[in-house]
């Protein structure tokens, strides 16, 4: 039998794995920590050596199975520090030595946006995250991640899900806490449900106390105001919209933004503005224009602002800005610019920006890769970028926000 290949980890990389170099090459090895030998063997790999020091024990059943985290082995300063290094490094890719600050790190089971797997195989019924690179479901018993109340209304939702879901078939789950309760999306859910079943599904529901209950798209139930509050606005969010992930990040994104602004300010414009997370904080200082491809997004936007009070006009435009971005024209109209688009970036509509005499200009990104592309072409386009800002509001995985402002 050859004997095990023995490697020693120099390094954690994007994906939350430990590098190693075996002949000028990288060796990706799970759960590794910088300093540790790791052995493989038939396939397998083990640590051959003292663990290092900021290794800790996770706090998770289910780590090491469950996909849904990557990181539960580091200890808490190890995790903040890495963070911040994946926007180093992705600002470095772009030829730029940012000044990024600490990582903030938001609370533990916080996170009040889950995108769950669901399977029903007879009465059995599966509700979690995918493993780790395999479609294979974790049966979700706790999450240190999550908001309580999501975790637990799984059983519940099991309940659900023996009635709505087609056996030996799975589906996305998508569970959000709302002011007033949860509301959860069977997106795969049953179209052809009888009128008993759907009473017994009502029942269940409201047993469970559901904020509102949609199965293939058509709300079963509606107990109360599908609303969130933000910025002191109480929003009516559609099943599906996007929020952000955590309700302390969102609050920090705002605050960030808010400060940044110029003391001269009349105009603003929220571009990939959703359904306002930042327009209406920017609103309490000035006149926003916002822009988003979604319409149902705009939609409710536009009824916010219109039941709102001590907001400066708010215009809300449906508009694609990957297909249609502002021109430059459009943007000299305004004071400051945020934008905050998806992990994609917003390539194009940085080339503008960056030719625009917008004073201020805050970009915020799940992304850092793009974000630092986007950084680099308004760079280059006369902008000096202050410090960014690295938000952890996706514990444990290997995404980061980050916030940043550009300046003429």
């Amino acid at each position: 039998m050859a004997d095990a290949v023995k490697l020693t980890i120099e390094r954690v990389g994007a994906k939350g794995h430990g590098i190693a170099m075996r002949d000028g090459e990288p060796v990706y090895v799970p759960f590794a920590l910088p300093g540790e030998a790791w052995a493989q063997n038939a396939g397998a790999w083990s640590l051959a050596s003292d663990a290092n020091p900021e290794r800790v024990s996770p706090v998770c059943r289910h780590f090491m199975q469950c996909g849904g985290c990557l990181t539960q082995h580091m200890s808490p300063a190890a995790n903040r520090a890495w963070k911040r290094d994946l926007v180093v490094d992705a600002f470095r890719h772009r030829g730029l030595d940012a000044e990024v600050m600490p990582a903030v790190v938001v609370g533990a089971a916080s996170r009040r946006r889950a995108f769950l797997g669901v399977e029903r195989r007879g009465r059995e019924v599966i509700i979690g995250f995918r493993e780790e690179g395999q479609h294979t479901l974790v049966d979700l018993s706790e999450c240190p991640v999550l908001d309580p109340a999501i975790v637990a209304a799984v059983p519940g939702l099991r309940e659900i899900a023996k009635r709505v879901m087609v056996d030996r078939e799975g589906g996305r789950l998508v569970v959000t806490r709302l002011d007033h309760g949860l509301d959860v999306s069977f997106d795969n859910g049953r179209k052809d449900l009888s009128a008993h079943e759907r009473s017994t599904v009502g029942a269940l529901a409201e047993t469970m106390r559901l904020l509102r209950l949609s199965v293939g798209g058509e709300v079963i139930v509606a107990r109360g105001p599908p609303v969130v509050t933000i910025a002191g606005v109480a929003v009516t969010v559609e099943p599906g919209l996007f929020l952000q992930a955590v309700p302390e990040a969102e609050t920090l994104l705002a605050d960030l933004c808010v400060a940044a602004l110029p003391k001269r300010l009349k105009t603003a414009a929220d571009l990939f503005s959703g359904v306002g997370t930042l327009t209406l904080p920017l609103a309490r200082r000035a006149a926003v224009t916002a822009y988003d491809s979604d319409k149902r997004a705009i939609s409710s936007l536009a009824n916010a602002v219109r039941h709102a009070q001590g907001l400066r006009p708010v215009a809300a435009i449906v508009r694609d800005l990957y297909r249609d971005p502002l021109s430059v024209r459009e943007l000299n109209a305004f004071d400051a610019v945020v934008f905050d688009p998806p992990r994609a970036g917003a390539a194009e509509q940085a080339e503008r920006l960056a030719k625009s005499k917008v004073p201020v200009v805050m970009a915020v990104s799940c992304n850092p890769a793009t974000l630092a592309r986007d950084a680099r072409t308004l760079i280059d386009g006369g902008y000096r970028m202050g410090p960014v800002t690295p938000i952890d509001q996706f514990l444990y995985s290997a995404h980061v926000e980050a916030f940043a402002v550009f300046r003429r």
